[in-house]
């Protein structure tokens, strides 16, 4: 197994770098994203903070420090667009995803080295792939721990990687502030100064014993550890409620959409590429969505312009369902009612949304329809997939 498996993905900048993305006039400009009169920043691009500008900052001081920065109103709906676009990518990387927030992930890629390479790679790999996809930029940490792989981000940005081996953690670490240990807030940090403990590396060349005395039992063993960077804390695959997900036990509900797109290696105006690749999307999130055991009722059609313009449209359909030809159907049908004729497309997305456990559904069987269809040919691909891996057994369109 190798040694570094976990990827800490915190995008840069996001609500700015979504919100100036189709502004390339404002690329080098001061930009602050929210705000109002009387509001707090939401967000600031690189410039804007050069200048002290920060989210959360009330915004009469924001303009105080940066008049010159360029102010634009947040739209919610494409940054939770964006970022569930992105957290997809994740998956497509491994099942093992926890997202913290719209913007930041922890991903276990232990189990997908075989099938991607490195941990590295896979990080650079993740990195070409939103910005390509998303327009937008992200760092990564990589480590053999989630408090030492959100450290490296941090060092890693903007727009880098930085990968941590286990012989270089301590180097890494001890020269840091204590307040930058993952879970450390103002008042730990503030308590641990007035103790003398500045760096990491005195919390860790204090002796375990003098720790628990001065914090308690468990801070003291939860600091020593973290010090030396043996965090003992797993990724756990959970996602995030700002993407729209209910978390907690097995028994609550699902996540309430689940979707893939794709960019193609080049633009494409031929109606019959873009559907194969609507079917292999559509393949995916319906396996996928009968893995997790839901079925959804709407299909949300995502078509990206060689100039990065972006159309969605959406169709619901009479009820719930987890069939790929049906959904593909309605994917086709989104697609054909665009009238693109010869448009050129950089991008192409589906998307099944309002999903709800399979259980529930009921599926009212029509006049002389057959007891056994597509939806049983799906549920036999799916078996020859856990069996014999991805890619065995698929529409006849997608090979060759």
């Amino acid at each position: 197994m190798t040694t570094t498996p976990i990827l800490h993905v915190d995008m840069d900048a996001f609500y700015a770098s979504v919100a100036t993305r189709d502004r390339p006039e404002l690329a080098d400009v001061p930009v602050i994203v929210g705000g109002g009169t009387r509001g707090v920043v939401l967000s600031a691009n690189y410039p804007a903070r050069e200048y002290g500008v920060r989210s959360g900052m009330p915004a009469t001081r924001a303009r105080r420090l940066c008049p010159q920065a360029v102010v634009v109103s947040p739209e919610h709906e494409v940054f939770g667009t964006v970022s569930a676009a992105v957290a997809e990518t994740f998956r497509q990387v491994t099942p093992v995803v926890e997202m913290l927030s719209i913007d930041e992930a922890f991903l276990d890629v232990s189990g997908s080295v075989r099938r991607l390479g490195a941990p590295s790679d896979i990080a650079e790999q993740l990195r070409s792939r939103i910005h390509d996809e998303q327009g937008i930029t992200c760092s990564v940490g990589v480590a053999a721990s989630v408090s030492v792989a959100k450290l490296a981000s941090k060092r890693a940005k903007p727009d880098g990687v930085l990968v941590v081996p286990p012989g270089s953690v301590t180097t890494f670490l001890h020269p840091l502030d204590v307040g930058e240990l993952y879970g450390v807030g103002e008042k730990t940090r503030a308590m641990l100064h007035r103790l003398g403990l500045i760096t990491v590396g005195d919390v860790a060349h204090t002796p375990l014993r003098t720790l628990q005395r001065a914090l308690g039992h468990g801070l003291g063993t939860h600091l020593h550890e973290l010090a030396w960077g043996q965090d003992r804390r797993e990724v756990l695959a959970r996602n995030a409620p700002a993407f729209g997900a209910i978390t907690g036990d097995a028994g609550a509900d699902p996540d309430k959409s689940m979707g893939a797109q794709e960019t193609f290696g080049r633009d494409v105006d031929d109606r019959e590429v873009v559907l194969r690749e609507l079917l292999k999307l559509t393949a995916g999130v319906t396996g996928r969505m009968r893995t997790a055991g839901v079925a959804g009722r709407t299909v949300t059609l995502t078509v990206r312009f060689a100039d990065f313009t972006t159309l969605t449209r959406s169709r619901t359909m009479p009820e719930a369902t987890d069939v790929t030809v049906d959904l593909y159907r309605t994917a086709v049908g989104l697609y054909d009612a665009l009238g693109l004729q010869r448009a050129r497309l950089r991008l192409v997305g589906v998307r099944v949304e309002g999903l709800a456990p399979r259980g529930t559904v009921h599926h009212q069987h029509l006049l002389g329809e057959r007891e056994h269809g597509w939806s049983d040919a799906d549920r036999a691909v799916d078996r020859a997939t856990r069996r014999f891996g991805s890619g065995v057994v698929r529409p006849a369109s997608l090979f060759g």
